[in-house]
C-alpha cells in the first residue's frame, strides 16, 4: 500500500504550483530606483512585458498548454520587442514544458538560448541595450530561469549536474547578492534571503531523496545560525522533520519545542497549525494515532484548507482501521476545496484506501479519474489513480 504522510506545506519540494518571477533578477542596481522586482517603475505586469498578466493568470490556473500556445503565437508574430521580454517568455515556456513533464523539450529550449551554462553573457545585461534601457544596469535574467536551469538536469537523470548547478546558484545568491546588501533596499534583501532559503530547500530535497540526512542537517543548521533565520519557525521545523527521518526523535522534540517558544505569543493560524502538525508527527511516530487525529482536527477547525492536516488525519484514521471515515475525510476535501485538495499525494492515498475498502475499487477509481480529468490542471499526473 502506498499511503504517504505529508510533513509540511512549506516542505522541501520545488514550488512548481507558483508562476515564475515575472520580472528580472533583481540584479539591476539601476540608475533609478530599479533595484528589485517589487520596487519598479512599471504600473502593471503588462507594462513590463507583452501580455505578462495573461501568462501569470494562466500559470496560476495550471493552464500550461495554453501558455505554450500563447508563447508560440507571440514568437511567430514577432510581438516581443525587447530583449528582456524574450527571456521572460523563455522562462514561462521552460516552466510550462517542465510542468507537462516534457523534460527533454524544456532542456532543448534552454540549450538553444544559453551559451553553455553562461548566464553572465553581455547579451543578458541591460547595458548592452542602452536604447531600450537607458536607466537600468545589471542582469535581466529572471531568477526562475536560473533555478529551472539548475533543476532540469535532475529530471533527465543527471542528478549530480543538477546538484552542482544548485550549489553554484546558492553561491551566486550569497556572493553576488547577499554580500552586497549595502547597495540594496530592504525589500531586495528580503527577496534574496527568501531565494536563498528556496534554493537550500531544493538542495535538501535532493539529499533527502538519497537519505543523506547529515548534509540536510548541516545545511539547515548553517542557515538557522544566520542573522534572522533562527527565528523562522518553518525553517526550524524543517530541521525537526529531518531529525525524525534519521531516527533522532528526542532531537526532533527539542527542535519542535524551540518552534513553540518562537511563536509563543503569536496569533497567526498558520503558526498555530505548524505547532499542532509537529506535535501530531511525534504522536504518529509513537503510534498514538488518536492523539494525532486530535491535533489535526484542531488544525482543520482553524483552517479548513490545511491539506497537510486533512491528508494526515485521514491516514491516521486508516491506521486506526476506520477506513470509512478516512475515505470521507479525503472525499469531502476534494468536493469542498478541489483546487486546494487535488494533488497526487491525496489521490494516491485515497486510491489506496479504496483498494483496501472495496471489492469494486477499479470502478470507483475510474469515477474518480473521470472527475479529475474535468477539474485538474494540465500538469496533474492522472496515473496516480493506478487504473
Amino acid at each position: 500500500m502506498d499511503a504517504t504522510v505529508t510533513a509540511d506545506p512549506d516542505s522541501d519540494q520545488p514550488p512548481f504550483n507558483t508562476a515564475p518571477t515575472a520580472t528580472a533578477d533583481a540584479d539591476s542596481g539601476a540608475a533609478t530606483a530599479i533595484d528589485d522586482p517589487l520596487n519598479n517603475p512599471y504600473g502593471s505586469l503588462n507594462d513590463h512585458c507583452h501580455e505578462l498578466g495573461a501568462l501569470q493568470d494562466l500559470a496560476c490556473r495550471g493552464a500550461w498548454r495554453s501558455i505554450l500556445d500563447k508563447i508560440g503565437r507571440a514568437r511567430s508574430l514577432s510581438l516581443l520587442t525587447k530583449p528582456h521580454e524574450h527571456l521572460i517568455y523563455l522562462t514561462y515556456n521552460v516552466l510550462a514544458l517542465t510542468k507537462l513533464r516534457r523534460f527533454s523539450d524544456a532542456g532543448n529550449e534552454l540549450n538553444t538560448v544559453l551559451e553553455g551554462d553562461e548566464f553572465e553573457s553581455s547579451q543578458y545585461v541591460y547595458e548592452t541595450y542602452p536604447n531600450h534601457y537607458p536607466n537600468s544596469k545589471g542582469s535581466m535574467v529572471p531568477f526562475a530561469l536560473r533555478w529551472l536551469h539548475a533543476h532540469l538536469p535532475s529530471t533527465l537523470g543527471q542528478r549530480q549536474q543538477a546538484l552542482d548547478r544548485l550549489y553554484s546558484l546558492l553561491d551566486f545568491i550569497r556572493s553576488k547578492k547577499l554580500n552586497n546588501l549595502q547597495s540594496r533596499s530592504k525589500v531586495s534583501e528580503d527577496l534574496w534571503r527568501k531565494r536563498e532559503i528556496f534554493v537550500i530547500n531544493t538542495i535538501i530535497s535532493y539529499h533527502l531523496s538519497q537519505k543523506e540526512f547529515k548534509v540536510c542537517s548541516d545545511l539547515l543548521n548553517e542557515l538557522i545560525g544566520k542573522r534572522g533565520c533562527g527565528n523562522d519557525p518553518f525553517l526550524v521545523s524543517k530541521l525537526g522533520h529531518v531529525q525524525m527521518q534519521y531516527g533522532d526523535l528526542e532531537g526532533a522534540k527539542t527542535t519542535f519545542k524551540v518552534v513553540e517558544d518562537i511563536i509563543e505569543n503569536e496569533d497567526d493560524v498558520r503558526l498555530k497549525n505548524l505547532v499542532s502538525r509537529n506535535k501530531a508527527l511525534i504522536y504518529i511516530l509513537g503510534k498514538d494515532y488518536v492523539s494525532a487525529v486530535r491535533e489535526y482536527e484542531e488544525c482543520i477547525e482553524r483552517d479548513g484548507m490545511d491539506m497537510v492536516a486533512i491528508n494526515n488525519k485521514a491516514l491516521c484514521l486508516m491506521y486506526l482501521r476506520d477506513l470509512s471515515d478516512a475515505i470521507k475525510v479525503l472525499e469531502n476535501a476534494l468536493e469542498r476545496v478541489p483546487t486546494v485538495a487535488l494533488n497526487e499525494t491525496v489521490v494516491v492515498n485515497l486510491c489506496s484506501m479504496y483498494e483496501l475498502a472495496y471489492v469494486n475499487h477499479v470502478d470507483i477509481k475510474k469515477t474518480l479519474n473521470n472527475w479529475i480529468a474535468r477539474v485538474a490542471p494540465d500538469d496533474f499526473d492522472s496515473t496516480c489513480t493506478r487504473i
